[in-house]
């Protein structure tokens, strides 16, 4: 392998940084541009609506690799830049100031964006949303200090929503949720875990509107669309994110809710892989394509794209994985199931008590996914009996009395 090969990584997170990272550990001796469209070295986003919100860690302290090794490790890193281009015949791509950089490998590693409302007062001075450092930084503004607020009014109840109406209530916020489903988290953990999360958060004084009609936003807060009025000092909107294939399609590559890779991380293009968010996989356990925006493939897939780019037959076969926090309860989540797909869901342990283990069981009483909350040492035996894929005694699996 010679100095001369250019690899280019497209993106400014936690997979950009550890695809470079796993690149240099597989003994890449060429060259290593980042590209990140944010001013600061890459960093973890979970904090952003965890610790951070709770004064717990600054942005030094989940930064994902340290600006020295970058150095130490001859990695080109380019911040405040945001390509405008691909052009995948001359294998270049387009930096803001029209200069060009030629690749033989690229990566892209892009992320989301959250979604926004297309509502009359949605571009307001007091409306938030959570994706970078500098949004955290705000809310955490609204919670303390002499800006603190008293009411704050979310739109969303799904994790970052959650999250933050956790953190609000936890520096004496009052706190209202704005969702349009029937119960939070719906679609990722279906009625059953749902109602959990919900009843969680009435207990800790959350107003949860649940199935409620958004009409629009002002200074005073936020109104539904039967008329009602919630009043409120700021507004966070939390309605989920869109992977950022803005490139990859205008690139030509094949997107659709994502950009789309092969087991291995490859795109439609052999000379361009594509990590974390934007990476709609056809996965090799799972056999279909999916795509999860959570921490765990940002940590994870850049090790498999590191292995494809350069030419080593590699597979990401990693089951889904992500965890939340909020007041007392610390849930791990792995596996996956679609809405509707499992037949029942049964719950080991102490729910009323907050200390249980759900498993989501299929027709055929297999299970395809397992949720611990404040139970602790057990993901890998969730992973095992996944993986086995046999089915298993639903009342045997629910008695604690039984080792997992």
């Amino acid at each position: 392998m010679t100095s001369e090969r250019h690899f280019v990584i497209v993106g400014g997170g936690l997979a950009a940084a550890k695809l470079a990272e796993a690149l240099r550990a597989s003994d890449f001796e060429g060259q290593v541009t980042l590209l990140g469209a944010e001013d600061h070295l890459p960093y973890e986003r979970p904090p952003l609506s965890k610790d951070h919100l709770f004064g717990k860690k600054d942005l030094a302290d989940f930064v994902a690799v340290p600006g020295e090794w970058y150095r130490d490790h001859r990695i080109d890193v380019r911040l405040g830049t945001a390509v405008r281009a691909i052009d995948r015949a001359a294998k270049t791509v387009t930096l803001p100031d029209d200069s060009t950089l030629t690749y033989d490998k690229l990566a892209l590693a892009t992320g989301s964006a959250p979604r926004r409302l297309d509502l009359p007062g949605a571009d307001g001075a007091n409306v938030y949303q959570l994706r970078t450092i500098e949004d955290s930084d705000a809310i955490l503004g609204l919670l303390s200090g002499t800006a603190k607020i008293g009411r704050l009014a979310i739109v969303g109840a799904g994790w970052i929503g959650l999250e933050v109406a956790a953190a609000a209530r936890s520096a004496g916020v009052e706190v209202t949720v704005v969702e349009s489903a029937e119960l939070p988290l719906l679609g990722a953990l279906g009625p059953e875990m749902g109602e959990f999360f919900a009843q969680l958060h009435r207990d800790n004084g959350v107003d949860l509107r649940l199935g409620a009609e958004l009409a629009g936003i002002d200074a005073d807060g936020i109104r539904l669309g039967d008329g009602t009025a919630i009043a409120a000092d700021a507004v966070l909107v939390a309605i989920g994110a869109t992977p950022a294939v803005e490139l990859a399609r205008a690139a030509g590559l094949d997107v659709d809710n994502g950009v789309l890779v092969d087991a291995g991380l490859r795109t439609s293009d052999p000379d361009i892989v594509a990590v974390g968010d934007i990476a709609a996989q056809d996965h090799p356990r799972l056999h279909r394509r999916i795509r999860v925006e959570h921490w765990a493939n940002a940590l994870n897939q850049p090790a498999v794209a590191a292995a494809t780019m350069l030419g080593k037959p590699a597979e990401y076969d990693r089951l889904p994985y992500f965890f939340t926090d909020q007041y007392d309860v610390g849930m791990e989540y792995t596996g996956y199931t679609a809405p509707g797909e499992y037949e029942r869901v049964v719950v080991r342990g102490d729910q009323a008590g907050r200390e249980f283990v759900a498993f989501w069981l299929d027709a055929q009483d297999r299970v395809l996914a397992g949720m611990n909350v404040n139970v602790w040492d057990v993901t890998d035996r969730i992973k095992e009996l996944i993986s086995s894929g046999a089915p298993v005694d639903p009342e045997r699996l629910a008695d604690t009395a039984l080792d997992l």
